[in-house]
């Protein structure tokens, strides 16, 4: 029943909005909105974060605003970063110096060309303490004077110079080799200072970059439509639209892309081996390797202060089997992850050594050492995960059962809608948790020094160990890969014994997509920008 109420709304909503899936169920060419035009439509799982890049964090929201928005570089399908809004780039003083020529005749979708000045502008105006933003000094603390900014001491960026219009230098405060993965990110990307504004915005009006893609629509919990840009400068892409419907339910999704009115869809692993066994849709399945993790988390600071010691989540992490929840609830579909650098990344490593074993004999013995006998004396554990994901959950029912058989720990279950859940996260509220990390860029400190040292901008957790912080600032800051890798390997280890993270498994997307489908980009990341693709 609530399946097909939430359908019966969907679908009242969609077609207050002009009916997206009408348009495009018969392909064909054309203008948005009329019968033959070429529209492609797959679904958000929840509404997006935020329309601003210079605030967004969470990997389906970029999906949509890197349709909009353009930076210097970006990622081609070798998993390169490749030129975009830099036609080309010097790397000077040792590696710490770049500077970048800027294609000429690029314009916002408001008709005024970029020029090298906007970048400056958009990244001084990302890092300043007003946007309040939890991305700007995470992803560009290596610029010198970012920190200044971020830290209200400053308000211009020392270490970007404007050459000239079509000529920046960016300067780095010591050798970053990942840095140019780093740009890549959507807080690099341009905004006219004209119309932007200084807070946080949510209206589509304001939305404006250099993308293959404008938005047209945007109706909060229902539907996000973009509009083939005309004079993108890479050429106008094939689609005449993108239709973003926002469907919670994985089951409404799944039969929308049945009855023809999704294009593509992201499966959930429950229903793989139906799919599989379906002649008219196994053939639509595709499965794809991600450089991403799954794990559950246990925060060291006072949102649940047993996980300051260190036995306890030892042996909270020695009482998860990970290779029974990938095999029966995920259906042995993904990789189970003995380390923290996946596949596809740098420094990834098969069988780590240092990784804790599924032991629930002396998970029992370290619990009753750190005073809590078959988890007596434990206050109430709640586990928190996104709402409206059913792998997520599955995985999080998965733990809390086999700590309740295993420890006689009691996890109280806590769905939590994903804008709630991530303001939860960037205070350090979650106590316990389950959660995916995405890279950002095909490198390990995005893993490592990023994630989890003392001072790591994504360290929402509290863990602090200093030897694990003086090997990733080391490895952070030479050029010599295998060296880096060397001292990475090092640094994983120490925190795989600590615990603060329990891996559980590697992603691996399976995804329908249809036939009529052409001219899809993808990468290790996923689906790229869709200047190529077509709707035959």
């Amino acid at each position: 029943m609530k399946r097909v109420f939430l359908l019966a709304a969907l679908v009242a909503i969609v077609a207050g909005c002009g009916g997206p899936g009408n348009s495009a169920s018969s392909g064909g060419t054309g203008s948005p909105g009329t019968a033959s035009a070429k529209v492609l439509r797959y679904p958000l799982p929840d509404n997006p974060t935020s329309l601003d890049p210079g605030i967004v964090q969470d990997g389906d929201t970029i999906d949509v605003l890197q349709q909009i928005y353009e930076g210097l570089v970006t990622w081609n399908e070798k998993n390169e970063v490749a030129p975009l809004l830099a036609e080309s780039w010097t790397i000077e003083d040792g590696g710490k110096t770049y500077v970048f020529k800027l294609k000429k005749g690029v314009k916002f979708h408001n008709g005024r060309e970029v020029t090298a000045a906007d970048f400056k502008w958009t990244w001084e105006r990302n890092l300043n303490p007003a946007l309040k933003s939890q991305t700007a000094g995470a992803y560009m603390s290596d610029i010198v004077g970012a920190t200044d900014i971020v830290n209200g001491k400053a308000t211009e960026l020392k270490g970007v110079t404007v050459v000239d219009d079509h000529t920046l230098k960016v300067t780095t405060d010591k050798p970053r080799p990942y840095f140019l993965g780093k740009m890549t990110y959507l807080t690099y990307a341009a905004l006219p200072k004209e119309s932007t504004p200084a807070e946080e915005f949510a209206e589509t009006k304001l939305m404006v970059g250099t993308g293959p893609f404008t938005p047209s629509e945007y109706v909060p919990q229902a539907i996000i439509k973009l509009a083939a840009n005309p004079n993108y400068h890479g050429g106008k892409p094939p689609l005449d639209s993108i239709e973003r419907r926002v469907v919670k339910d994985a089951a409404t999704r799944l039969n929308l892309f049945r009855q023809g009115q999704l294009d593509m869809l992201q499966v959930e692993r429950m229903d793989v081996e139906a799919l599989q066994k379906d002649e008219k849709l196994k053939d639509q399945l595709k499965f794809n390797d991600r450089p991403s993790i799954f794990y559950v988390g246990m925060n060291s600071g006072d949102a649940y202060p047993p996980f300051k010691d260190r036995r306890v989540r030892r042996a909270f992490a020695m009482a998860i089997d990970r290779d029974a929840i990938v095999k029966t609830y995920l259906g042995g579909i993904n990789q189970a992850a003995l380390g923290i650098v996946p596949p596809g990344v740098p420094g990834h490593r098969e069988k780590p050594a240092s990784s804790i074993p599924y032991n629930v004999e002396e998970a029992k013995k370290l619990l009753a050492e750190a005073g809590y006998p078959g988890g007596k004396g434990l206050p109430p554990i709640d586990m928190r995960f996104r709402q409206a994901r059913k792998d997520i959950s599955l995985v999080a029912e998965a733990v809390a059962a086999q700590l309740q058989e295993n420890l006689g720990v009691t996890v109280k279950l806590s769905e939590t809608p994903w804008q709630a859940y991530l303001e939860r996260y960037n205070k350090g509220e979650n106590g316990f948790f389950h959660m995916r990390w995405a890279a950002d860029y095909l490198d390990p400190q995005n893993f490592l020094s990023h994630m989890l040292t003392t001072d790591g901008p994504e360290n929402h957790i509290y863990y602090s160990n200093p030897e694990f912080d003086k090997l990733c600032a080391e490895a952070d800051g030479i050029m010599d890969l295998n060296k880096r890798l060397e001292l990475y390997a090092k640094a994983e280890d120490i925190v795989l014994q600590d615990a603060p993270w329990v891996p559980i498994y590697f992603q691996k997307d399976a995804e329908l997509i249809s036939p009529k489908v052409a001219g899809l980009r993808t990468s290790l990341f996923g689906w790229l920008p869709h200047t190529a693709t077509d709707i035959k």
